[in-house]
């Protein structure tokens, strides 16, 4: 099984190249559009999100990652297997929370570069070619060189940020919520959010904090817009 994680967008013409580029290398193979709505450009809360979903797949699933605003430029590229799952992506900090967070590590630098590379667009062109070999079975030792580290690594501390807003105006954090007593608020600024266990749970037309399905604390607003009515973006801190 193959995973994309971007930041291409869901109706832009990126993600179905990529798509596309990877079954011209091994036709058939089972793809999932993990997302690609991560935050655009925002590596450091891609890296958080990326940690949380990737724990929910099958041990072996090949996962392309690319939130990469650095593309084209002297940035590496590499795979990492951690915990038996494979990556694929650039060395900007994007992988580091799941390498930080995983048992054991190996990783490789990707050293050959196709004939036809776009430096723009190097999920298609650089890490498809290389995802879909890792898929087959086919590992490209050719391709790539033994590396110790990663020379990107951001804390894998858990991030006190909104990290992403869904269509629901739902806002997840890149807390994990099994170090939150149920008994304590979340601060937003000077807004205190109590604990409900789910959205019917919380209080009538007001916003609270509860833990998600991928295990982290999410604001959210029963049958409301808590983004909205929070005035909540990427980034902001909470408490």
């Amino acid at each position: 099984m193959i995973l994309l994680f971007s930041d291409y967008g869901a109706v832009d013409i990126y993600s179905g190249q990529v798509r596309a580029a990877i079954w011209s290398h091994a036709p058939g193979v089972e793809i999932v559009d993990l997302l690609h709505t991560a935050p655009n450009f925002d590596i450091k809360a891609s890296a958080h999100l990326l940690a949380a979903l990737v724990p929910q797949f099958q041990i072996a699933c090949v996962c392309l990652a690319v939130v990469d605003p650095g593309v084209g430029s002297q940035r590496d590229a590499v795979v990492m297997l951690a915990d038996e799952k494979w990556y694929v992506g650039p060395d900007n900090g994007l992988l580091s929370v799941v390498a930080a967070r995983a048992s054991k590590v190996e990783l490789w630098r990707i050293t050959w570069r196709p004939e036809n590379l776009s430096r723009s667009f190097h999920g298609r062109d650089l890490f498809a070619p290389i995802v879909a070999l890792i898929e087959k079975g086919a590992f490209p030792h050719g391709k790539l060189a033994d590396t110790v580290r990663l020379q990107v690594a951001l804390d894998a501390g858990d991030l006190a940020e909104i990290i992403y807003l869904d269509h629901y105006g739902n806002a997840m954090t890149g807390l994990r919520a099994g170090a939150m007593e149920h008994g304590y608020k979340l601060h937003l600024g000077p807004v205190a959010l109590p604990y409900a266990p789910v959205f019917s749970d919380g209080p009538g037309g007001q916003p609270f904090w509860y833990e998600n399905s991928i295990g982290l604390i999410e604001i959210a607003l029963d049958r409301g817009n808590a983004a909205a009515l929070l005035k909540l973006k990427i980034g902001d801190p909470v408490r």
